[in-house]
């Protein structure tokens, strides 16, 4: 009795253990993604200031991790069915590991872009196979807890990032007023390799961490090894619940018309009925998730808060914030993912996320209400070179007034700025002008050597959609040109608190759902395939906005495109009330047999 006892406790014992290192994988495998995501950052500045790299190559280095993670992606899903789960996690790994190397002892430019590019290789192959992993090795009681977890580290990753940029901003900061130049770029130099060496001991520990776990209990089940595929099941789950989950596997299998177990490849459609229902959902949600522009608000948060009012410096620090809020909220997010159920955080969040961005647009839009039309002044102002040289003084701004018809030319004040985009063919740029009456202030410049990228490579990744010897030849065209007075602090203060209220709401809902909603949704025979194809869509409508952001709020303001985010994100609380079913609690079958009813 007391064996039975003990042996019944040891292995309690040992299922809470191998949870436990199933969670560390999670975590480091989104740590990864959020230092592939945020590292550059950081090491940007430095990279630019002794590499010898031009701009149209800084663009490309930073964008070859894009590149990278659409080209995975689109395998990873084939990959995973061929090689299995636990072998691809290991592969991302090592990947990523190698390009540290590659790039923190690099010098050109060639070395730097391989680099890059393994590191978004890793990265697409870490968004598709570790909650691919974790959806089919965690008990419905701890699902929640993983993908939480995922992004959970994936926020922390982004928010290490940017604090070790940071970091080393102060270091050479306080080298730089008591060294030499030499001294200075030595120090330069050495800081943008350290922050890329830093990042290595996560990934050393992803990829021992993936040797010690099992295969995926599913996928050795589909492969025909049964016995293994149980053995998997029993590490991480009581023996009841194993043979409750053995048993509904082989129910689907036999469902379905596959021999259980017999190692029979899929042929079955993705665009099958009872297929086609789970996988638009994903689908939707995980489009809806992207178009609340959080990567957008990510990526030009610091521009934002400068443009609400805020000081340089205090728009860096509050993007610090932004990133710690993002961290601290995926704690809550992941904790209530299994009390409260996916459904309830995704309209909390999306609630919560569409009473934000109106807010935000509102505040913009009080302000942007005012700015005064210029565009056919400044057009005027372009050279015979097809360049723009403005120095924008009380001269200047008075005459651009007076030649747009505005009369009052006094009402904006000293502190006043002009937004001007305009576009060499089909690229497209933005750039503000801010009022000085320094007599020594040197003028801004619009040419088309800083506009137009120098490669057909670094022209795509600018813009893929535009003719490269078209924009060669082609006027600079002043889209847009307006006058308006900069907001004061108490604007810029406003808009932050409204930026860090939508990325809590993001992370406690939306941020921790979207992987479960991508994992859990699909069936178990096209869940790696669907969720490889659900995330290239996913790449290709962040690459949209992108691409979007700056020339619509160049033309039209920040204020629309934050009505925009809005929009999208009304079909994001539309679908996840009336669409998206509760899969807390739910076995993957038991969620799979839900949508085969509705597709019958």
């Amino acid at each position: 009795m007391i064996s039975g006892a003990s042996s019944s406790s040891a292995s309690a014992s040992s299922q809470r253990s191998y949870n436990a290192l199933l969670l560390c994988v999670a975590g480091l495998g989104g740590l990864l993604y959020g230092v592939d995501i945020g590292i550059i950052g950081g090491a940007l500045p430095y990279l630019e200031a002794t590499s010898g790299l031009n701009a149209g190559q800084l663009s490309v280095i930073v964008a070859a991790v894009l590149l990278g993670s659409v080209i995975s992606t689109i395998f990873a899903g084939l990959l995973a069915d061929w090689m299995g789960r636990k072998p691809m996690m290991t592969l991302s790994g090592l990947v990523f590991v190698v390009s540290i190397p590659v790039i923190a002892l690099s010098h050109g430019y060639g070395p730097l872009f391989v680099g890059r590019l393994l590191q978004g290789i890793s990265g697409g192959f870490i968004g598709v196979v570790v909650p691919l992993y974790l959806a089919e090795c965690l008990a419905s009681t701890n699902r929640g807890k993983g993908t939480g977890i995922f992004q959970w580290l994936l926020t922390l990753g982004i928010v290490a990032a940017a604090l070790i940029g940071i970091y080393y901003s102060y270091r050479v900061e306080a080298m730089a007023r008591a060294s030499d130049a030499a001294t200075l770029f030595q120090v330069k130099d050495r800081a943008w390799r350290h922050i890329f060496w830093i990042s290595l001991p996560p990934g050393v520990l992803f990829v021992l961490g993936s040797i010690f776990v099992t295969e995926s209990p599913r996928h050795l089940f589909r492969a025909g090894h049964r016995e293994r595929a149980m053995a998997a099941l029993l590490r991480s789950r009581t023996p009841a619940m194993a043979e409750l989950e053995f048993g509904e596997m082989e129910g689907r299998s036999l469902n379905v018309g596959m021999p259980d177990g017999s190692g029979q490849k899929n042929t079955e459609s993705l665009f099958r009925r009872k297929y086609l229902i789970p996988f638009l959902l994903a689908c939707v949600i995980l489009f809806c998730n992207t178009a609340t522009g959080v990567n957008s608000i990510i990526g030009y948060n610091t521009s934002i808060l400068l443009q609400s009012g805020l000081s340089d410096l205090a728009a860096h620090w509050g993007y610090v914030i932004f990133t710690t809020v993002n961290f601290l909220m995926t704690i809550v997010g992941m904790t209530l993912v299994d009390r409260k159920g996916r459904r309830f955080l995704l309209i909390l969040g999306s609630t919560g996320l569409m009473a934000t961005l109106i807010t935000i647009g509102t505040l913009f839009w009080k302000t942007e209400k005012s700015n005064l039309e210029c565009r056919g002044a400044v057009q005027s102002l372009v050279g015979p070179q097809q360049e723009l040289i403005l120095k924008f003084d009380q001269p200047e701004a008075d005459r651009l007034l007076t030649a747009s018809g505005h009369e009052d030319t006094t009402s904006l004040g000293a502190h006043a700025s002009l937004a001007v985009i305009y576009s060499y063919g089909g690229f497209t740029g933005a750039t503000t002008f801010v009022r000085s009456d320094d007599p020594a202030a040197e003028p801004i410049r619009i040419t088309r050597a800083s506009s137009i990228p120098a490669t057909r490579i670094e022209a795509f990744f600018k813009n893929p959609f535009s003719d490269l010897d078209a924009a060669r030849t082609a006027p600079l065209t002043i889209e847009r040109a307006r006058i308006g007075q900069i907001p004061d602090r108490t604007h810029g203060y406003l808009v932050a608190l409204a930026l860090f209220a939508f990325i809590a709401f993001f992370a406690v809902g939306p941020g921790v759902c979207v992987w479960l909603a991508l994992s859990e949704l699909m069936p178990t025979r096209i869940r790696s395939i669907g969720m490889s194809v659900a995330l290239v869509i996913n790449q290709l409508v962040s690459t949209t906005l992108a691409v979007l952001f700056l020339p619509v709020v160049s033309k039209y303001g920040y204020s629309t495109m934050f009505f925009l985010f809005a929009g999208f994100t009304v079909i994001y609380f539309i679908t996840a009330t009336f669409f998206l079913p509760e899969t807390k609690g739910k076995t993957l079958e038991q969620i799979e047999q839900h949508f085969e009813a509705l597709g019958s």
